[in-house]
């Protein structure tokens, strides 16, 4: 796209919109300084075979040689060495040089780009950005008004305040989006993109409802809320709906709260969707294993302290029959333990690690409703968390950390 330019070297001028398809066709880079190391990626990922000349280059475009990407001319420019090329990016600070390099392109009808003077080229590089499948490039003749377009656009595609519903490549399926801990500003680009693309929406209680409420009013949300000790939608129902939906034509995105593959039961929807054969896409989230906690200033490993944090699910105490955890090699363990789905059992749960060897003034934080507004920590112990926990009244959703981590900030957090 382009627009009119009130730059005073570029005044009048009016660009031609242009696609460049370089893959596997000659670029010449002339200057291995700051402006190249930002245009090379951009150059590389379109397939270019790329040539660059300059007696030096940054420790980032000296890598990008050191890695194949492109061939580095260790020299300066010569007469001749755009000879074959389709294309060609000037970026040195001799004025002297850039004008030679910019007369023989000139010479040999091939389109030049020029880092000092958008006025002597026959090429201006847009200010790019990428979406998906969709690549936006901004020209205005004005670098800065063309960042600032480019931002406003691209951003509004990620968040999904700017879609094109009309064209979907995906079509009909599936997709298993993470909506991160919380916040609604947690989730992934992608996984805001594929929500403001959907149909049919089955979410979560933990999903962040901020989101759906965005949503256009055509789109069917449906509740799948699994609301501890109350009521629930099976898991089998749940199947099913994704599954119906989508074989009827619709795109169904899947809600949850954190990531499909921490105990959100992501991989049995996956498999009910693929034995169905339907299309399934998996966005993963921001987990509240880890996420939480840092929110209110824990980080779950700490140079020195622990090498190793382990995430258990703790909806079966310790003594169920259907528990999955080594109790005993968790307490004997040095670092983080970070429970999820534990308020209720979070007394059985001390007691055990105690009891196999876990000390008894290990520090705990228990974090109500992490990263939302209703957010709130509660500190303890290993002997005490069970009557704090029951004397502060927590309910679910609880993220609760154990270990010396949780202390290691201070009053810095």
């Amino acid at each position: 796209m382009s627009a009119p330019s009130p730059h005073p070297s570029t005044e009048g001028l009016t660009p031609y919109p242009v696609g460049l398809l370089l893959t596997g066709r000659r670029v010449v880079v002339i200057g291995g300084g700051q402006v190249a190391q930002r245009r090379l990626p951009a150059l590389i990922a379109a397939g270019a075979d790329i040539h660059l000349i300059s007696p030096g280059t940054t420790p980032a475009v000296q890598a990008m040689a050191d890695t194949g990407e492109l061939t580095w001319h260790r020299r300066g420019y010569q007469d001749g060495d755009l000879a074959e090329s389709w294309y060609v990016l000037v970026a040195t600070d001799d004025p002297a040089v850039n004008t030679a390099v910019s007369a023989e392109a000139e010479r040999l009808r091939i389109f030049c780009a020029r880092s000092d003077d958008a006025s002597a080229a026959t090429a201006w590089t847009p200010a790019g950005g990428h979406d998906g499948g969709a690549t936006v490039a901004v020209l205005t003749g004005d670098p800065r008004h063309s960042a600032a377009l480019r931002d406003a656009i691209v951003n509004g595609l990620r968040d999904g305040s700017l879609a094109a519903r009309q064209y979907r490549s995906h079509g009909a399926g599936v997709a298993l989006v993470g909506g991160g801990p919380g916040d609604p500003d947690l989730i992934t680009v992608r996984g805001r993109r594929l929500l403001a693309d959907a149909d049919v929406v089955v979410a979560d209680r933990l999903a962040p409802r901020e989101l759906l409420a965005e949503l256009p009013p055509h789109v069917e949300v449906i509740d799948a809320s699994k609301i501890p000790y109350g009521r629930f939608m099976a898991q089998e129902a749940i199947n099913r709906t994704l599954i119906e939906h989508a074989k009827a034509g619709k795109f169904v995105v899947r809600l949850k709260g954190g990531d499909p593959y921490v105990f959100g039961r992501g991989g049995e929807e996956l498999l009910a969707c693929a034995e169905a054969g339907l299309p399934v896409t998996v966005v993963p989230g921001i987990s509240s294993s880890i996420s939480v906690p840092a929110a209110v200033g824990i980080p779950v490993t700490h140079r020195g302290m622990t090498h190793e944090f382990t995430v258990i699910s703790g909806h079966v105490g310790p003594d169920d029959s259907r528990s999955l955890v080594n109790w005993e090699a968790a307490a004997k363990m040095s670092g983080t333990l970070v429970l999820l789905m534990a308020v209720d059992k979070i007394g059985q749960i001390a007691a055990k690690l105690v009891e196999c060897g876990r000390a008894a003034d290990t520090p705990v934080a228990v974090v109500q409703e992490g990263t939302t507004a209703a957010q709130r920590r509660i500190d303890a112990t290993l002997s005490t968390v069970a009557e704090t926990v029951a004397a502060e009244d927590v309910r679910p959703p609880a993220v609760i950390v154990i270990g010396d981590v949780v202390n290691v900030l201070g009053t810095a957090r």
